[in-house]
């Protein structure tokens, strides 16, 4: 699970903008370990291109739709998405819930910011 954090403080029509492409997201979980610990900062952008093999993605979770995972794109299959963290003992991932529609995702993960 991630927690969606705005990124900066800067006029509102900015700040809006900015917002739209950019997220600050923080971890909240073990599923993605040792890629990424819980309070690990990422920086992720709106979705711009096709979701690819090995991409980190924010999706919302299929059983919860306003809480949002973060998993890697481990498969693609015309439209669909396999899931998975990198922890598969601690992930609830595609194994469970299934393929996600690729439309689904909402960020694609560049990157940690610093650890909290």
């Amino acid at each position: 699970m991630v927690r969606i954090v705005s990124v900066v403080a800067y006029h509102a029509p900015v700040r809006g903008v900015l917002t739209f492409f950019f997220r600050r997201v923080i971890v909240d979980g073990a599923s993605m370990m040792p890629t990424y610990e819980p309070g690990t900062e990422l920086v992720a952008v709106r979705r711009w291109r096709a979701v690819r093999v090995g991409d980190v993605v924010v999706v919302p979770d299929p059983r919860e739709p306003r809480r949002l995972l973060l998993k890697r794109c481990v498969a693609t299959n015309r439209g669909l998405l396999d899931v998975r963290g990198d922890n598969p003992e601690f992930s609830t991932d595609s194994r469970e819930f299934g393929l996600v529609a690729a439309r689904q995702v909402r960020y694609l993960v560049r990157g940690p910011l610093r650890k909290s």
